[in-house]
């Protein structure tokens, strides 16, 4: 009878289903909002671009927006939130954090920066955050585990994303050796192809995310940096990545055509991102200026990216008038800063602006000290800051890394707040007396350090060539360099200590280190010479 009973069952299903079965499946939908290269810009600027408070504002309206249309919304940060602005350096950037926390970011990657002061901040940043400072790539060297969580796994309208964070193996050199001496900084795509594979084993996400601080290099042209983002998707076997969201060589990431930057983008105007291997890399060029607003369609396996936007933040662009003249007018409708968040703000704004108050001197022409000038050429900032550390210890030249020079003085009155934004990072002035056969050794290697690198050498009081790759007619103050004669040399504590690739000095013998700071000398050099006269330090 049971046999009977099913043998009519099995015909009745069949019969209720002679039409084909509907498999398809419901698509899903998830709008990623992204900044990154934060450096201390919690408030906006004079002109009032940028600041935490408008970008509130606007990615409220985005969210709200997403989640009415049945989005899942993640905001993600790709890192580098320290240094950059004094009144946000002056305060371990316990505004920006905090901001962040208020602004409801879910995750953000561990930037070089986020270890240019003792850990024992980063700590206070960790739990200054409602949410996860990632990077799988850094490990203890004692333990050989990770230093940090490596990532987390998100879970909503019925996605699962997983989200792995990843830093520059550069920060290995460009970080303060003092502070990063116990960790390793391995190999990206050997974590990410490893971790990947656990993650998948273990959550099976729909979506998988590497937020990353290491750079964007279009074609994975990454030169004398290390190795990016266009470099780990292409590394990585197909769909092991959706998607990268990332910071660090601080660009809009748009493309004009395959491999091919947009470089005629400005804010405003469409944005795509890059793709390379099936993942899709995007990054918000800096500093809050605008935010990544990326929509993406789950069909099955298939994700499909519906809308790519870079959108400004109160920016300005130039627009050219009726009489031929330009005016500076906002790139898109002007975004009211949130009440709430800019009263919470303007404490530590308040704050930290008293600090830095008044003049301390001025200067006759501007001193030029911008990233596309300092790790290029020799400028008259960098020797008056060099002049000023000679001072200090008495030295017969000086030197400095152009990345250790983070932004110019103009002409005109200068506040301590100008010299705090050339100098953010607090490094003691230092000084090594070279026996002079030793120090042709260690100018033979510091002066090959190439243009377009943080490490290029700005120097004072020396003069030398390379010819075939060898150093050549060294002189210091106009003298031939006697290698039986002892020179004094200063140097700041972080390129003495091995920054940037310079040889490590702290130990040997002749190596000095003061307890003035390089912003120290800086204010006391331009107070004491005011007005300081730029042409004097125009390099020949």
């Amino acid at each position: 009878m049971r046999i009977i009973i099913l043998f009519s069952l099995v015909l009745s299903v069949i019969a209720c289903t002679s039409s084909p079965i509907n498999t398809a499946v419901e698509p899903q939908y998830i709008t990623i909002l992204h900044t990154n290269d934060n450096h201390g810009r919690f408030w906006h600027n004079e002109k009032g671009e940028y600041g935490m408070a408008a970008r509130k504002t606007l990615i409220d309206s985005l969210r709200n927006k997403a989640k009415q249309q049945g989005h899942a919304v993640l905001l993600l940060s790709g890192g580098d939130i320290n240094t950059g602005i004094p009144e946000s350096d002056l305060q371990h950037a316990e505004p920006d954090f905090k901001g962040m926390s208020l602004l409801g970011y879910d995750a953000m990657a561990i930037g070089n920066h986020e270890f240019d002061n003792p850990l024992s901040v980063l700590s206070k940043q960790q739990k200054w955050a409602t949410f996860p400072l990632l990077s799988a790539n850094i490990f203890d060297k004692a333990t050989g585990e990770h230093a940090f969580q490596s990532y987390k796994v998100f879970e909503q309208n019925g996605l699962k994303v997983a989200v792995i964070g990843l830093t520059t193996t550069d920060t290995a050199k460009i970080a303060n050796p003092q502070y990063i001496g116990h960790l390793e900084f391995r190999n990206p795509v050997d974590v990410t192809s490893q971790l990947a594979e656990e993650i998948n084993e273990k959550h099976n996400p729909d979506i998988t995310i590497a937020l990353t601080h290491m750079g964007h290099y279009v074609d994975g042209k990454f030169g004398i940096n290390a190795p990016g983002d266009v470099t780990l998707a292409r590394a990585l076997p197909t769909n092991t990545l959706d998607m990268i969201i990332g910071g660090h060589s601080q660009e809009p990431v748009c493309m004009a055509a395959k491999n091919t930057n947009d470089d005629n983008f400005k804010p405003g105007l469409a944005c795509k991102p890059d793709q390379q291997n099936g993942t899709w890399i995007m990054q918000a060029h800096e500093w809050g200026k605008y935010v990544g607003k990326a929509e993406f369609k789950l069909e099955g396996d298939t994700l499909t990216l519906l809308d790519y936007k870079l959108m400004p933040v109160n920016l300005y662009v130039d627009k050219v008038q009726a009489d031929g003249s330009t005016k500076a007018v906002l790139a898109n409708e002007y975004i009211k800063p949130d009440p709430k968040l800019k009263a919470f703000l303007s404490v530590y704004q308040e704050k930290g602006a008293k600090q830095i108050a008044g003049p301390i001197g001025s200067v006759n022409a501007r001193l030029e000290g911008d990233r596309n000038k300092v790790r290029y050429q020799q400028t008259n900032l960098a020797r008056v800051i060099i002049q000023a550390q000679m001072n200090v210890v008495n030295a017969d030249f000086g030197l400095i890394s152009g990345g250790g020079i983070r932004s110019s003085i103009e002409a005109g009155e200068v506040s301590y707040k100008d010299v705090l934004k050339v100098h953010p990072f607090k490094n003691r002035i230092t000084y090594m007396d070279w026996q002079g056969s030793d120090l042709w050794n260690y100018l033979n290697t510091v002066t090959s350090f190439p243009p377009d690198a943080g490490a290029y050498l700005q120097y004072h009081k020396l003069s030398f060539e390379r010819k075939n790759g060898q150093l050549v007619n060294v002189a210091i103050n106009g003298q031939p360099l006697n290698k039986n004669k002892t020179y004094r040399m200063s140097l700041n504590s972080y390129n003495a200590s091995g920054g940037d690739g310079y040889p490590a000095l702290t130990n040997k013998k002749g190596f000095v280190s003061t307890d003035q700071t390089d912003a120290q000398a800086l204010q006391d050099f331009i107070s004491k010479n005011s007005p300081l006269n730029a042409a004097e330090f125009t390099p020949k």
